[in-house]
């Protein structure tokens, strides 16, 4: 990676971290200057506009849910199986971010009646996960673990609306048990639509689901953000060492890709 990129890599690491505190609208050129100890000029030379960087720190944060939520889950065989180790790992993961906050669920609310460039790129990340969700429940479909009639888009609504749920549970409330009423509102929003074959996976997979709230909550206590450095400046291109870099830069306007499932 060359100079520039990592050093603009480096700057979307702190803007991500910052927007996890202050949300995309507190994101500033200024105070991300002063913390990467780097002209305002810069850093804007990084991006050409603050808008730029706000669909930066987007990208990398869609870059890191696709990392940890969606293609572990690939891994599980088609069907049931593979959409509930979506859910779950969304369950976890929503949980783990409980104490900062989603990123996507706190844009929406800045955003949902502000047309523009961010909010485009937004709703074409969240379209993109939920496309994903509903590919994984037709495999489900095709599986023969769920009904061949099952409304692909009232499922998809029920089981967003459970995880905008359990972050208010679990960010505002302080809800100890939300993660595990989480897999119940699931499990309950898909038995309309279970084939007997359906029925079966889901109770395996709920007896793990009580392991794996316990595994949320340890990780939640046990994550914290990784920063950049108060201390740790960036270099200026062609001097020094940049610091490291968490995510792959995106050429200056061009839109990222929604959330999808990594080519096989």
């Amino acid at each position: 990676m060359r100079k520039g990129q990592e050093t603009r890599a480096a700057i979307v690491a702190a803007a991500l971290e910052q927007a996890a505190r202050t949300g995309l609208e507190g994101l500033t050129i200024g105070a991300l200057a002063e913390r990467m100890r780097m002209s305002k000029s810069g850093v804007f030379s990084h991006f050409g506009s603050r808008e730029e960087l706000q669909i930066a720190v987007l990208k990398a944060y869609g870059d890191a849910f696709v990392d940890t939520v969606l293609r572990p889950a690939m891994r599980e065989p088609r069907g049931l199986p593979r959409l509930l180790a979506m859910l779950d790992r969304w369950i976890a993961h929503t949980m783990v971010q409980a104490d900062s906050g989603c990123l996507w669920i706190s844009s929406a609310t800045d955003y949902d009646d502000r047309p523009g460039a961010v909010r485009d790129d937004l709703v074409a990340t969240l379209r993109g996960w939920k496309e994903e969700i509903t590919r994984a429940i037709t495999l489900s479909m095709n599986a023969g673990h769920l009904l061949a009639g099952t409304d692909t888009n009232d499922l998809v609504f029920d089981l967003h609306g459970t995880i905008l749920a359990l972050h208010h549970d679990a960010r505002l409330m302080r809800s100890p048990d939300s993660a595990a009423r989480s897999h119940r509102s699931i499990a309950r929003a898909l038995e309309p639509w279970l084939t007997p074959a359906g029925r079966a996976v889901l109770t395996q997979f709920a007896t793990s689901a009580k392991t794996l709230d316990a595994a949320s909550e340890t990780l939640r206590s046990q994550s914290t953000p990784q920063s950049v450095p108060e201390s740790t400046p960036v270099a200026a291109e062609g001097s020094g060492t940049a610091s490291k870099p968490s995510a792959q830069p995106a050429p200056r306007g061009r839109r990222h890709a929604p959330v999808h499932a990594p080519a096989p």
